[in-house]
């Protein structure tokens, strides 16, 4: 690289820095374009050097960039252009050649005034912050991802026994600071250790997601929260839910398993698949902890059962 600045070594170090570096002068010409600068930009450092930057991109500077450089000249002091509002000033690619196909690379910008004598440069600092950003969005999709996997049924895809437990204890918590209802349903699927003995156990994980998408179909609220608590057993948090509307809506989960008419030979109730589902509600003022709420949901299931399951039954 041939420029104003002197000593081949200088030189050397400017072209083997992995960033842009671009020195213009108090009249806003280029003395020094280096290796990278010209590669990204396809202008080489044989036409950059004695041109502005207005010249060499006429496709045009942002107003913003142009006073970050004479703020920087004028006033002596050094300025970090926000990532955020100069995402790619500068007409900068990953192959210059095929600009008009590509994304400019994403750029960290720092100006530095530099004094030599009486004359006033400004020195253009350009990082490719593209890979880095990539990375972070990678990285954020792979957070959510393994979150996502930490919360979901890996067989149903309802939230889990641990997404469960959490959202329990925080929706009870609310209920009882905004003294509102709360509605807990605990879901059995009748019989399914016989469904699974008599048609098999990929069968039997075919009845649990048909029955799991029954139930989510069904509480269409955005607060409902609908997961699997373990086996054959489902739970349903209904947020602001009186025990009038639980067992109505207790009601309509059991017929819309019933209805989906999966064969269940050895089931003695009914011949198809079915649910038992118990129903508990949490009402302003009482003083139960979390734990009593789930005994008197779960004793409501106990209740559904031996009334012959493939029925609703209240505590």
């Amino acid at each position: 690289m041939t420029s104003k600045c002197n000593g081949s070594l200088w030189v050397k170090l400017w072209d083997t820095i992995k960033i842009g570096l671009i020195l213009i002068d108090a009249e806003g010409k280029v003395v020094l374009w280096n290796d990278w600068t010209a590669k990204h930009s396809g202008i080489p450092e044989s036409f950059a050097l004695g041109h502005s930057l207005e010249a060499l991109f006429p496709s045009g500077l942002s107003n913003a960039f142009k006073a970050a450089i004479n703020n920087a000249l004028l006033h002596k002091l050094p300025i970090i252009l926000s990532n955020a509002l100069h995402r790619s000033p500068l007409p900068l690619y990953p192959t210059p050649l095929n600009s008009d196909s590509q994304i400019r690379i994403e750029q960290s910008i720092s100006l530095t005034p530099i004094i030599e004598s009486d004359m006033r440069y400004c020195l253009i600092q350009i990082t490719d912050t593209s890979v880095s950003i990539k990375r972070e969005r990678v990285l954020h999709l792979q957070s959510e991802r393994l979150s996502k996997e930490a919360s979901t049924d890996a067989l149903t895809g309802l939230h889990n026994r641990g997404l469960f437990d959490v959202s329990f204890k925080t929706e009870f918590a609310r209920a009882q600071r905004d003294k509102s209802p709360l509605t807990l349903l605990m879901i059995d699927v009748d019989y399914f250790k016989l469904y699974n003995d008599t048609y098999g156990h990929s069968a039997g994980d075919n009845v649990l997601k048909a029955v799991a998408k029954a139930l989510k179909l069904q509480t269409g609220r955005a607060t409902d929260i609908v997961a699997r608590y373990g086996g054959e057993e489902f739970v349903v948090i209904l947020q602001g839910c009186d025990s009038g509307e639980g067992q109505i809506i207790a009601e309509r989960l059991r017929k819309a398993v019933a209805d989906l008419g999966i064969k269940h030979e050895k089931s003695d109730i009914y011949g198809y698949i079915t649910v038992s589902i118990g129903v508990a509600t949490f009402f302003p003022g009482a003083t139960w902890m979390p734990n009593d709420f789930m005994k008197l949901a779960d004793q409501a299931l106990y209740q559904a059962k031996h009334a012959g399951r493939n029925c609703v039954r209240y505590c």
